[in-house]
């Protein structure tokens, strides 16, 4: 079995050592990868070779999806068996803290360019699985980490929530999704909640106080971070569950900053942390 991945970084390298430990061959483009996108022959001859191929690349900055426009029509004529795309739970907007499955309406929020390459990779047809991810955490991307480097922020923002996906379970979830059927899969945790009671629970296994309650005026985010907070939504996990099998490792954040923990460096102080001047989620 051979994967080409466009697009070797933080979540696909995590796919990629999960697949390589099962025996698959992996290759593909990116800072982690072999392959330079720009080399059309090299790419060209790994998706002739590929029984895979998945795409985590993001949408250009003005619009488009950079592999489909470099090698849309490659793909429809590959051989491969099972295309992927590793899309975002942002197509469905703001829902105004309610459920969203794969039925909801989507390119209704900020994530347009987004939504446009989704619905386009699902055009390629019955090959195609499209992974939809709320916001990503894991070794050196967690809550963890804001709190230990003095980023972390609390922002008083009532009844805001948040779905999120540790980098493990999105691989489980890929994994189980090549011998699974085509279509849309959520691949979320089990309990969207507010970002203030993760960085209370990251603060608390720190073992610091957390840091204090803002508005969003006091709390100088950058507009990415603003943007984060304009929607508010719960994703739901069902048909991930159903159809493919999938159960999440860490079903929720405690879990998953629990397991974290055992390897983020402490904090050698004794106060709070200071707050940075922005955010990141």
């Amino acid at each position: 079995m051979k994967l080409f991945i466009f697009g070797m970084g933080y979540t696909s390298k995590v796919i990629a050592a999960r697949l390589r430990a099962a025996g698959w061959a992996v290759a593909g483009t990116g800072r982690e990868g072999t392959v330079r996108f720009e080399d059309r022959d090299a790419v060209l001859a790994a998706l002739a070779g590929a029984s895979h191929v998945l795409s985590s690349v993001p949408p250009a900055r003005q619009g488009g999806d950079p592999v489909l426009e470099a090698y849309g029509e490659a793909l429809a004529a590959a051989p491969a068996s099972w295309l992927g795309y590793l899309s975002s739970t942002g197509v469905y907007g703001d829902t105004g803290g309610a459920w969203v499955d794969e039925t909801a309406e989507v390119g209704t929020g900020r994530r347009s360019a987004r939504t446009a390459a989704d619905l386009a990779w699902q055009d390629l047809g019955a090959r195609v699985r499209v992974f939809r991810l709320p916001g990503i955490y894991g070794p050196g991307r967690s809550a963890l980490d804001r709190v230990r480097e003095g980023a972390a922020k609390r922002i008083m923002l009532e009844g805001q929530v948040f779905s999120r996906v540790h980098v493990e379970d999105i691989a489980s979830g890929v994994v189980a999704g090549m011998a699974g059927p085509a279509g849309v899969y959520n691949l979320g945790d089990d309990e969207p909640s507010s970002q203030n009671a993760v960085i209370e629970e990251a603060a608390r296994l720190m073992g610091v106080a957390p840091p204090p309650l803002q508005t969003l005026e006091e709390a100088a985010l950058s507009p990415m971070a603003l943007a984060f907070y304009a929607e508010n939504r719960r994703v739901a996990n069902g048909k991930a569950k159903r159809v493919l099998g999938w159960k999440p490792a860490y079903p929720t954040y405690r879990e998953g900053l629990r397991a974290l923990s055992a390897t983020t460096r402490p904090i050698i102080a004794s106060a709070a942390p200071e707050p940075a001047s922005s955010d990141q989620r």
